[in-house]
């Protein structure tokens, strides 16, 4: 299989035929019936510092097929330029999309996993309802009003689940890049956040900020030794 432009991986799977037969199994079908999906993913969660995003799309399968969603796959398999194509067509084809954010002091207040489980749950909830079948990517939001599925690597097998990872990573990516002038000595524009080793030694050379996560592991003053060979 030749790889298409933009991957940095095959995807080995078709992600609307996925979406469409857990839509069957729903009872729905291409001749009637409801044929939304939403998905949702969030982005940022493993980061030292900025917003974790949580986003969900829903994907309309009377409209299917989507015109420039062909290469559509976890945002994490695709390059930066391919992902912010994608991410314009994800917001002409879908029928809803909605994003949230959690901060970096409510992650130290609250703690990354309930956060976590919060945001993806309160992107669903800006839907309003409007879908037949929700799909997470992961983790189970023990909340069945929102008719949401938890499944692992969601964000590979489904398109809808697909489109909301690339919004949440590219929305948090923008926040990151603005943010990045009000800090420049850390190089949020280049990183967006993640444990670099030019991150690490910014923090070293300077300490957190308020976009930092002080609860994690190495940020807080006091623990920046942990880097230390």
């Amino acid at each position: 299989m030749t790889r298409s432009p933009g991957l940095k991986k095959n995807r080995l799977s078709d992600p609307f035929r996925f979406d469409r037969d857990l839509l069957r199994e729903a009872g729905a079908t291409s001749w009637g019936g409801d044929l939304r999906l939403a998905g949702a993913d969030e982005a940022g969660r493993g980061c030292l510092a900025g917003p974790l995003v949580a986003a969900a799309v829903v994907l309309d399968y009377r409209g299917a097929p989507f015109a420039g969603l062909e290469r559509l796959t976890d945002s994490k398999l695709l390059t930066p330029e391919t992902r912010e194509i994608l991410y314009g067509s994800v917001l002409r084809c879908a029928a809803r999309v909605a994003w949230v954010a959690c901060s970096p002091s409510t992650i130290d207040r609250v703690g990354l996993h309930r956060c976590n489980i919060d945001a993806l749950g309160r992107s669903l909830d800006a839907l309003y309802g409007e879908y037949r079948l929700a799909v997470v990517d992961g983790f189970d939001l023990k909340r069945p009003e929102l008719r949401a599925r938890a499944m692992i690597a969601a964000d590979y097998r489904s398109g809808a689940v697909a489109a909301a990872s690339i919004v949440a990573k590219v929305v948090r990516d923008r926040l990151m890049r603005t943010l990045a002038s009000l800090h420049p000595e850390y190089g949020f524009d280049e990183h967006v956040g993640y444990g670099t080793k030019r991150h690490r030694e910014a923090l070293r050379r300077h300490g957190p900020c308020e976009l930092h996560r002080l609860s994690f592991q190495g940020v807080g003053v006091g623990r920046l030794e942990l880097w230390d060979d």
